[in-house]
């Protein structure tokens, strides 16, 4: 699952770190009674409270009780605690069964609430994702689709699609938190009404119903996916 992001590792930590390495690296042994697994429990706990720039390596040393060497041993850079946060995370969405569409929208709806529930977390997901968790859900969602006919570049579209459109969505949502913030920005809008006359006539920034817009959108997608099922091959032509 990925979508263009923002690399936001290096700060408050060793740089020098490639996001996605940890995954490709061998597990050190472990020396002493501190765990990986409370590491990114930690850490998760500190990106919820205080966002990615909130988390550095000291903070979490301090907050594990441990001198920071002893937590270098685990972990390499803080681009490290960040792609084991993200995959940590994923663990919280459901692997669904049934019918392809209902086991598809099931998926992409227990996705999106996990990341409001972790707003840090959507533009991280632009990282290389090869976490087990991640890539468990991903497997599941382009199986789904594979079963119901899909192959090729119709497949990685369609994949892609949902990814990026259940991303940008948790992205923005996340993002207009603040309804004072919403307030000003549709200010400026209305401040401008002969140059954006439908922005304005539809109120483009009315504090919506985040959870039916998201619904609503992910059926027209499903939808046009099941259409195209029925209108003919969806295979990549040869």
């Amino acid at each position: 699952m990925d979508a263009k992001g923002n690399r936001a590792g290096g700060r408050g930590g060793r740089s020098g770190g490639v996001p996605g390495e940890v995954w490709l690296r061998e597990p050190r042994a472990r020396r002493d009674a501190l765990t990986l697994d409370r590491i990114v429990a930690t850490a998760v706990d500190l990106l919820d409270a205080d966002g990615v720039a909130g988390l550095t390596m000291r903070r979490l040393a301090d907050r594990l009780a441990v001198a920071p060497p002893t937590l270098y041993w685990h972990v390499k850079t803080k681009d490290d605690v960040l792609d084991l946060a993200v995959d940590a995370i994923f663990a919280e969405v459901p692997v669904p069964s049934g019918p392809w569409r209902d086991a598809v929208r099931e998926l992409v709806l227990a996705w999106r609430a996990t990341m409001l529930r972790h707003p840090w977390s959507p533009p991280l997901l632009g990282r290389p994702a090869l976490g087990p968790n991640v890539l468990e859900r991903t497997e599941f969602l382009q199986g789904a689709l594979a079963s119901a006919g899909f192959t090729g570049a119709h497949l990685a579209a369609a994949t892609h699609g949902l990814a990026n459109f259940v991303i940008g969505s948790a992205l923005t949502q996340s993002t207009w938190h603040s309804p004072e913030a919403l307030g000003t920005a549709r200010a400026h809008l209305r401040a401008r009404a002969d140059d954006y006359p439908t922005l304005v006539a539809n109120d483009h920034l009315a504090d919506q119903d985040w959870d039916a817009l998201f619904e609503r959108g992910l059926d027209h997608f499903l939808t046009g996916l099941a259409q195209g099922i029925g209108s003919g091959p969806v295979s990549s032509p040869p």
